[in-house]
């Protein structure tokens, strides 16, 4: 999608991206997504002031898992999955402020889903951002976490 920070389309049903402006929102929504899942803060400079309402007018599923950006948590991972899992008939576009967050939670999906193999799962990030060490931690502990519940 033009226009929008750092945006991966993934597949028909599954993109990720860094916070769009109010008229992407719309042109974005416009036929091409059902489900928004927010994983940014409120109240940020980044953040809109009202998404939630844009996303009721526009007629679009929206979900906000608030995701601190210094302190990722395995357990917002997995309500990640149980949404995804549970709008796997829709199409999804899952953001925060600049596609960090939503990327390694995405590309962790998509691990837990075999869409994805552990040996590329790194560069699938890596397409977006290089992540810092909190992040790149997290990456690591999330795909243990995920082996785990196989």
């Amino acid at each position: 999608m033009r226009g929008i920070y750092h945006f991966e389309k993934v597949s028909d049903k599954l993109a990720c991206a860094g916070q769009p402006t109010e008229e992407q929102f719309r042109q974005v929504v416009a036929g091409q997504y059902d489900v928004v899942i927010n994983l940014g803060l409120l109240n940020t400079k980044y953040s809109l002031p009202d998404e939630l309402g844009l996303m009721a007018e526009l007629k679009v599923g929206y979900h906000h898992i608030p995701v601190v950006f210094e302190k990722p948590q395995l357990s917002e991972l997995d309500n990640f999955i149980a949404l995804i899992d549970q709008n796997t008939d829709k199409r999804i576009l899952v953001h925060c402020a600049a596609n960090y967050r939503a990327s390694v939670f995405t590309g962790l999906y998509l691990f837990a889903a075999g869409e994805l193999p552990e040996d590329e799962l790194q560069d699938f990030v890596e397409d977006v951002w290089q992540p810092n060490t909190v992040w790149q931690q997290f990456l690591e502990a999330g795909i243990e976490h995920l082996k785990g519940q196989k």
